[in-house]
């Protein structure tokens, strides 16, 4: 899908802040209020915005400590990455998910409480899954970077 610049603009300020109605959207874009609806739809139909959220501030629930875990699996095997992949979904904790290339298979990004709660989660549950060989955790020491807003 070709993308015009006023689809690009628009998009940004969804991303900036998708509860803007569209009065306002369109004095920012300088369009009539059908004219931004319609090219709402239109992109919400062509799976360019697949859904909206809200952003949760991660020391007001209490889930500031991040954790990204490097996840080896014991063998490549089509089961044993399906088998794991299905798994890792039902983990709350696991906020993202990666496949990687490199040393490890995965780099999984967890949001707890504390340094106990990850213990918990590790001997618990990450270490139940099956088809793991090994982990490595690096702790977040401070976030530098943290955003949702992907160019276009």
């Amino acid at each position: 899908m070709e993308l015009d610049s006023i689809d690009k603009k628009l998009l940004y300020f969804l991303q900036e802040d998708s509860k803007q109605t569209t009065k306002e959207l369109s004095h920012k874009l300088d369009l009539s209020v059908t004219a931004v609806y319609e090219r709402i739809k239109k992109l919400e139909k062509q799976g360019v915005i697949s859904k909206y959220v809200a952003l949760i501030d991660k020391h007001k629930v209490e889930k500031n400590f991040i954790v990204l875990c490097h996840v080896k699996l014991t063998q490549h095997k089509k089961e044993y990455v399906l088998q794991f992949e299905k798994e890792i979904m039902t983990l709350p904790e696991v906020t993202e998910c990666f496949h990687v290339s490199g040393d490890y298979d995965y780099i999984l990004k967890i949001c707890v409480k504390n340094m106990e709660e990850y213990r918990y989660f590790m001997v618990k549950k990450l270490t139940t899954l099956q088809h793991i060989g090994s982990t490595h955790s690096s702790f977040m020491i401070a976030e530098v970077k943290n955003t949702t807003t992907i160019e276009v």
